[in-house]
């Protein structure tokens, strides 16, 4: 998630800025997002759930499946977290003092730091991901050995117990401090240099205005303030986001490069194969081409879950690798960038990630057939099963000694 959303930025005076207009496009798209997001985070929280209940099922039990599944866990936190932050940054209108409380900055605290890790995990995950598909598809004489179900779940392990580690600077760099305001009698912000006679109190009251101590999660003021704030910048923009983006890459181009040899191989063989169907006898002509049928459809499947996951990991890409470029050009350019430009594009970079995390169960439903398979068997034929059995009526005890309404069950549950 983007971690400069949540702080209250000082105006810094020289150095790059952005124009007039992303200032305008922020305050337009501020009004949309809490609801954009909402509905964001509750269609992905139950696709999520969706999610781990399909491939959690005996039958898609894999190396793959197993990651996707952890990938699954940490976007549905990032969703539930993120809609009681969206109801109260976006929908539920009030005024400042009651909105800046202590506790509820505590919150947003709590919030900046736990998406951050929940969307770390993804990351660390996504990466294992394409490092195991790769291993799939160019070495799959070694795949069992170097990517069993072991390996995979000490992958899994150290991604949750890492990504909070990695991002300790983040914990450390960040605090709620109070800030004085002078609120007018709905509650807006007025300038504090109207009224510099006024005293140091908590709250003072000067013709309908009232003084109010009100508190935001800022970056902390100490000596090593500025180290640490850019080191966090660093470990945000280029550990988090550009070495994974720039992994993946690589690897995506590999896997597709893979893919290509492996169609051209295909093409190849089957040439081939006609032509030793055309010049030898009919024991040929008829054995083998079920093999090589069987051969073939196991490698269309393995093409079409690389062809998924390669969307997953491009999804990605164009999710994170903005964040990385803005985050690195608030270190090169300075906090004037960071201030006007990147944090005005804050809220847009949240709804693609929230995007990200939700979009997955469609991309399983439109590219995997096992996938939907495992879906329909799980959910809509026992949805089908149950309308059936309430639509039929009670029938007369038989002979047997069995009642009509159990031998209707009897005869649903072996459809």
């Amino acid at each position: 998630m983007n971690f400069s959303q949540n702080f209250t930025p000082a105006p810094e005076p020289t150095g790059y800025e952005c124009g007039a207009r992303l200032e305008s496009f922020y305050n337009w798209y501020a009004q949309v997002h809490g609801w954009a997001s909402l509905l964001v985070c509750i269609f992905g929280s139950i696709a999520n759930v969706l999610n781990i209940a399909v491939l959690t099922r005996r039958e898609m039990q894999s190396p793959t499946n197993m990651i996707l599944t952890g990938l699954a866990v940490a976007d549905l936190l990032v969703m539930i977290e993120y809609i009681p932050y969206a109801i109260h940054m976006y929908l539920y209108r009030r005024p400042r003092r009651d909105t800046f409380t202590y506790g509820w900055s505590i919150f947003v605290l709590f919030h900046s730091n736990f998406t951050q890790v929940c969307h770390t995990i993804s990351i660390c995950l996504t990466v294992t991901l394409a490092v195991w598909r790769y291993i799939a598809v160019a070495y799959p004489q070694r795949n069992r050995e170097w990517c069993s179900n072991k390996r995979t779940s000490l992958m899994i392990a150290f991604a949750y117990v890492s990504c909070p580690i990695l991002c300790i600077p983040l914990y450390i760099n960040t605090e709620v401090r109070p800030q004085v305001e002078i609120l007018d009698e709905r509650g807006m912000s007025v300038n504090l240099t109207k009224f510099q006679q006024m005293t140091n109190s908590t709250v003072a009251s000067f013709e309908g205005m009232t003084k109010t101590t009100l508190y935001f999660v800022k970056l902390t003021e100490s000596p090593m303030s500025n180290v640490l704030k850019d080191i966090n910048v660093w470990i945000y923009s280029v550990v988090i986001k550009l070495i994974p983006c720039v992994a993946l890459t690589g690897l995506s181009i590999k896997l597709v490069k893979v893919l290509l040899e492996a169609k051209q191989r295909r093409k190849k063989l089957t040439t081939k194969n006609i032509a030793i169907k055309m010049g030898n006898g009919k024991e040929h002509a008829c054995e083998k081409p079920k093999k090589r049928r069987k051969g073939n459809d196991k490698e269309r499947q393995t093409d079409r879950t690389t062809m998924m996951l390669l969307a997953v990991l491009l999804l990605f890409l164009f999710t994170e690798m903005p964040q990385g470029i803005l985050g690195l050009l608030s270190v090169i350019l300075g906090p004037s960038f960071f201030n006007t430009c990147y944090v005005m594009l804050g809220d847009v970079i949240d709804i693609l990630t929230l995007i990200n995390s939700a979009i997955n169960f469609i991309l399983y439903c439109a590219m995997s057939r096992q996938f939907r398979t495992t879906f329909n068997q799980l959910f809509c034929k026992r949805w089908r099963l149950i309308g059936r059995w309430m639509a039929v009526p009670h029938q007369p005890m038989e002979n047997n000694g069995h009642t009509g309404t159990n031998h209707t069950v009897t005869q649903v549950t072996q459809v």
